[in-house]
């Protein structure tokens, strides 16, 4: 096989799934319960709900194949969060949860020679 070949280059699609895999694998790593993976509202996507402890995480996942434009977490805007809250409003509500909601961001850097992960919590808050 080529050295070119060796590498096959995921697609944006691709990645953003390898990123969301990444990201529970090491939420479940650090103890965190998984109770949602692509959660939609209206046109808000929730990428994962967790919960640890009597805290719900809603977790936004970012993954780049490179940081040369930003980081990925910097590509979480101001209208994502406004949906995000809207989305994580109604995912409270309809399952009448009495828990204290928490925004993370996880930021997944994956490419032929790396692959890192940050793990952002209390990334930003709601209103």
């Amino acid at each position: 096989m080529s050295q070119k070949n060796k590498f096959r280059i995921m697609n944006h699609n691709e990645l953003g799934k390898w990123g969301e895999v990444f990201a529970a694998d090491y939420l479940l790593k650090k103890g965190y319960k998984i109770l949602e993976r692509n959660w939609f509202f209206a046109k808000a996507e929730i990428d994962i709900i967790a919960q640890k402890g009597e805290i719900l995480i809603i977790c936004e996942v970012k993954t780049r194949n490179s940081d040369f434009f930003g980081d990925p977490q910097d590509f979480v805007t101001p209208s994502k969060i406004k949906l995000l809250v809207k989305a994580a409003n109604e995912y409270i509500v309809s399952n009448d949860l009495d828990l204290e909601a928490r925004f993370d961001i996880i930021a997944v850097l994956k490419n032929k020679n790396r692959e890192k992960l940050e793990h952002f919590e209390d990334a930003f808050y709601h209103f």
